[in-house]
């Protein structure tokens, strides 16, 4: 059986007044000294004996709590918070009113409002941009100077997947001007997803280079590798039915290159033209 002691300083807790905080135990000393929150108001800790008030992620002494403008104690009392400070419902009824965004009216107390990034509505002014729809509380997307409700931006923003017609909702790949989940843009051939990845394109259907190279792409006459258009040997010399990579385009007797040069073509070989006058 483990001993029962403060997390701390290890000290023995048995048979002491002690204080349990994130699943672990602290003799008072501890707790005032290390664990206890600070009070906003006073900035002093909120030692274990001491009563606590807590308003989003913010604590103070319950004796600290108290309306900023009239300073009357609200611990067991109804508040409301204006510009950040806490205030008695007296003293909030003197208080300017926040004009609505959308009608430009006072927002009185106690109707019912939305806030975002500082600019407030009444809720029923709160609509959508495109279908004028009373928006409220309820989820919106904003886009540019506009907000939208769940169906109207779904309509005008959302990108679908060319293939699979789903929408988009993060990330994705674009090509050709085409939006595509990136778990959609994939070889035809061994569905290897092909973000971020080298492919090309035969017949409007998308390989990866290793499939292309084993399966598609025409084989070079002078080396019989696979002409891919990658890298070395991008450039393609065809002549009839036959293609070759540039770099093996050459006189089959003397061995130069004659690529983008005059060349004879004798029983399927390639000549440069002197090499071409000493055939038989």
């Amino acid at each position: 059986m483990s001993e029962f002691k403060c997390h701390h300083c290890r000290e023995s807790l048995q048979g002491k007044k002690y204080v349990q905080k994130d699943n672990f135990n602290y003799c008072v000393t501890c707790f005032d000294a290390h664990c206890a929150n600070i009070c906003v108001e006073c900035n002093k800790p909120i030692g274990a004996d001491s009563k606590e008030v807590c308003y989003k992620e913010r604590f103070w002494h319950n004796t600290c709590f108290k309306c900023s403008k009239c300073l009357q104690p609200l611990a067991t009392e109804t508040f409301v918070v204006w510009d950040n400070k806490i205030l008695c419902n007296n003293c909030v009824s003197q208080q300017a009113f926040p004009k609505c965004k959308g009608c430009l009216k006072d927002i009185k107390q106690g109707e019912q409002s939305v806030e975002y990034k500082g600019t407030i509505w009444h809720k029923d002014c709160f609509v959508c941009s495109n279908c004028k729809e009373v928006i409220g509380t309820k989820t919106f997307f904003p886009k540019d100077e506009g907000f939208y409700c769940v169906a109207c931006y779904d309509i005008l923003f959302t990108k679908y997947c060319v293939k699979c017609n789903k929408p988009i909702t993060s990330g994705g790949v674009s090509y050709q001007d085409q939006p595509w989940h990136s778990e959609c843009f994939v070889c035809v051939n061994c569905s290897k997803e092909l973000s971020e990845q080298r492919f090309t394109v035969m017949d409007d259907k998308i390989f990866c280079v290793d499939c292309y190279k084993n399966f598609i792409a025409k084989k070079c006459a002078g080396c019989k590798n696979p002409i891919t258009g990658f890298g070395k040997g991008s450039n393609v010399v065809t002549h009839e039915t036959n293609s070759w990579h540039d770099y093996c385009f050459n006189c089959k007797a003397c061995s130069v290159n004659l690529a983008n040069k005059h060349f004879v073509f004798h029983q399927e070989q390639i000549y440069c033209p002197d090499c071409a006058k000493k055939l038989a």
